[in-house]
């Protein structure tokens, strides 16, 4: 599901590193770490808000997402490099980095091995690293997958591509699953997204398989890198009654980090940004 309008940049290994931008392209620039089972297109919802806020979302696939080489045995350390070359690539000098759910530890990434690249991370809903009692925290759904991908990856690849043709041909469907136990509100927000909504984000991303099995490999394996090696501001965002992310978790990462600000958003879900993207985007200019 690729399209013209996906540009990409080779990175120093050859590998290739596809891109979207959103809102203002002379505005502050903010990487985006996209969420698990989603590509860069998860951020396209957040076009006009950012436009009004000034900011320039460069909004990256991981490797073997989309239209992005594959990286066998990756790391979540492992994106700080690319980042480092996105960002030459694009002529940026520093930027913001944001990071939501699964992104959120690429974005911690960035925060402790790109510091002299990046002026401040946001993460919403964001995981701790998966050890066994984190691990059996995690909502049954991705403990599934992540078993499935680590141990019949051939039969998880089949599961991701069925998933992302119920992303592609019947949206409304993969917005009822990924909503399920969502509060309301959110599940609402979801539903009126213009296109490319959530569903469009899942397609692109699902459309390979192989590249997803790596990804959910990739987010179980030690990060590479320490929460208190994090150097950066840190504003992590979480919803009391997020069903995907323990929201507990949250303030284990900001004990973890040395400068790090925890804003609980009461009665708020994991996907709180998409009801209102002025709670969490501000924080991502420069003073914000």
């Amino acid at each position: 599901m690729g399209s013209p309008a996906e540009p990409s940049i080779t990175l120093a290994d050859g590998r290739a590193l596809a891109y979207r931008e959103y809102g203002d392209p002379e505005g502050s620039p903010v990487v985006n770490c996209h969420g698990g089972l989603l590509s860069g297109l998860d951020v396209a919802p957040f076009d006009d808000a950012a436009r009004a806020l000034g900011l320039r979302l460069v909004s990256p696939d991981r490797p073997g997402i989309g239209a992005s080489a594959s990286s066998p045995d990756r790391t979540t350390a492992d994106w700080a490099a690319d980042v480092r070359g996105l960002l030459d690539g694009l002529g940026i000098d520093r930027a913001a980095v944001f990071g939501w759910s699964m992104g959120g530890q690429y974005a911690l990434a960035c925060g402790a091995l790109l510091a002299d690249r990046v002026d401040r991370v946001v993460v919403v809903a964001g995981c701790l690293p998966l050890d066994d009692d984190t691990f059996g925290a995690l909502n049954a759904m991705d403990r599934r997958l992540t078993r499935l991908a680590q141990h019949h990856p051939h039969v998880a690849r089949d599961v991701f591509r069925s998933l992302g043709e119920v992303a592609r041909h019947r949206p409304e469907a993969w917005a009822h699953m990924t909503t399920r136990g969502a509060v309301p509100e959110e599940g609402q927000a979801l539903d009126a997204l213009p296109d490319p909504g959530i569903a469009a984000a899942a397609a692109h991303a699902l459309e390979h398989g192989d590249g997803m099995v790596e990804e959910y490999v990739a987010w179980a394996r030690p990060w590479g890198f320490a929460l208190g090696a994090v150097a950066v501001p840190v504003t992590i965002h979480q919803g009391t009654d997020d069903d995907l992310v323990p929201p507990a978790w949250a303030q284990t990462l900001a004990d973890g980090i040395p400068d790090a600000h925890l804003e609980s958003h009461e009665g708020a879900g994991h996907f709180l940004t998409y009801v209102d993207p002025a709670r969490v985007l501000p924080g991502l200019r420069a003073g914000g």
